[in-house]
């Protein structure tokens, strides 16, 4: 009924496209924004040096700004993106970007840390609009391009997750940090001035009443199990990535590397290879090796913080286990959405939702947990922390066969 409503309206923007259906300029665009706006939940990682040492605050209280924000995005995937459904897309999109300009600007002046707190969890759980866009560019595309158009935008997102440390540094070593904030501000803004030029209205899917939509999510949780348990691998796997990003900047500026924040950001490119592993595990996938892979996986995650343990001399070293820790991560994720799109094609939003917001749960507790780890122990603490919680996972992964039975493909995972 209203999904048809929604179906009809990419015609409008097919007439004069190439044979996908979508120009070519609004998949950049949707990539660009997606890009974007998820680039605001890293930004702060590698200033977490600078920040406590401009509000005069311990390397546990820094670490909360990252876990502050975390936990903004899963408020936002819980309570926000499932208005995606409900509401006018292209209205949401402009309403959401407009108060997460106003939150990085309150960010940029901040006077004190709890103000740079509060504007960072509002940006954070506005910053959800990537998860908005996604499902967008789905509903423009045709059947038969849905995928390719999907992963072009998908790359956007990735190539903002795998930059925002390193501009977050070379903006903060030229012009301090609370440029970073106010620039993104401004790129927010007209980004949601040309969102709201460029995207065609998209009606909602759906007109049962709010509160019925969450309560759905929920139902969606218990009735597959597949669903909770890739949450939880994944919250695991963001947990030790989490762990490892948000203290790694200590160990770099610190008295042994004495590491720029240039330098800090420049290491963070490491990260890019994680954009590697993407077309190989999509193929695992597509030909049934979703859980043998997770298990390898968990194990390289481990591996990657046994790497790190002896980087703490080594940049070279601690370069490796990001390699094989983002490689790792990536792979699970990937997998994770294979798994979780295909237990309902008619509740994808729904189920990306909750998926999504069970492994930023895990990235916020990872982050917090690494701060802690790090200020009680040193990055020998962190390096154990990070290699259990894939180890966890890895043990919960061996249950897979005697807890769900057959088809561990679907039904397990």
């Amino acid at each position: 009924m209203s999904q048809s409503s929604g179906a009809r309206t990419p015609s409008k923007v097919t007439s004069a496209a190439p044979a996908h259906g979508v120009p070519g300029w609004l998949i950049a665009l949707l990539a660009v924004a997606s890009g974007m706006t998820v680039a605001n939940l890293y930004y702060a990682q590698p200033l977490l040096s600078s920040l406590r040492d401009v509000f005069h605050i311990s390397t546990a209280t820094a670490g909360t700004l990252i876990t502050v924000t975390q936990v903004g995005y899963v408020i936002g995937m819980l309570f926000l993106v499932p208005l995606g459904d409900r509401l006018e897309k292209r209205g949401l999109i402009t309403v959401l970007l407009t108060v997460t300009t106003l939150a990085l600007v309150a960010a940029g002046l901040a006077t004190g840390f709890p103000m740079l707190l509060a504007a960072s969890l509002i940006s954070g759980a506005t910053s959800v609009v990537a998860q908005i866009l996604v499902p967008f560019a789905a509903s423009l595309a045709p059947d038969h391009a849905r995928g390719r158009i999907v992963g072009r935008v998908m790359s956007g997102l990735l190539t903002g997750v795998l930059l925002s440390r390193t501009l977050s540094s070379l903006v903060s070593d030229v012009a301090g940090w609370r440029v970073v904030y106010l620039g993104s501000a401004v790129l927010t803004a007209l980004l949601a001035v040309a969102l709201r030029v460029a995207l065609p209205k998209h009606a909602p899917t759906t007109s049962v009443p709010y509160h019925h939509v969450l309560r759905s999510t929920a139902t969606l949780v218990r009735r597959h199990p597949a669903l909770l348990r890739r949450g939880l691998y994944q919250a695991a796997m963001f947990g030790a990535f989490s762990a490892f990003w948000t203290t790694v900047s200590y160990v770099l500026t610190g008295p042994r590397f004495h590491y720029s924040p240039v330098g800090v950001g420049i290491f963070a490119l490491v990260g890019a290879a994680g954009a590697a592993i993407a077309p190989l595990a999509g193929h695992w996938a597509d030909h049934g090796l979703t859980r043998r892979v997770s298990g390898a996986a968990f194990a390289a995650a481990a591996l990657a913080f046994a790497l790190a343990g002896f980087g703490g001399h080594s940049v070279a070293l601690l370069a490796l286990a990001a390699v094989v820790l983002d490689m790792a991560v990536q792979t699970t994720l990937i997998l994770g959405q294979h798994t979780v799109y295909q237990l309902d094609p008619d509740a994808r939003a729904r189920l990306n939702s909750a998926f999504i917001a069970t492994f930023f749960l895990g990235g916020a507790l990872g982050s917090q947990l690494g701060s802690i780890a790090y200020r009680a122990g040193g990055w020998g603490a962190v390096t154990v922390l990070g290699a259990v919680l894939p180890v966890l996972a890895l043990l919960y992964w061996t249950t897979e066969h005697r807890r769900t039975g057959r088809t561990p493909d679907h039904d397990a995972e």
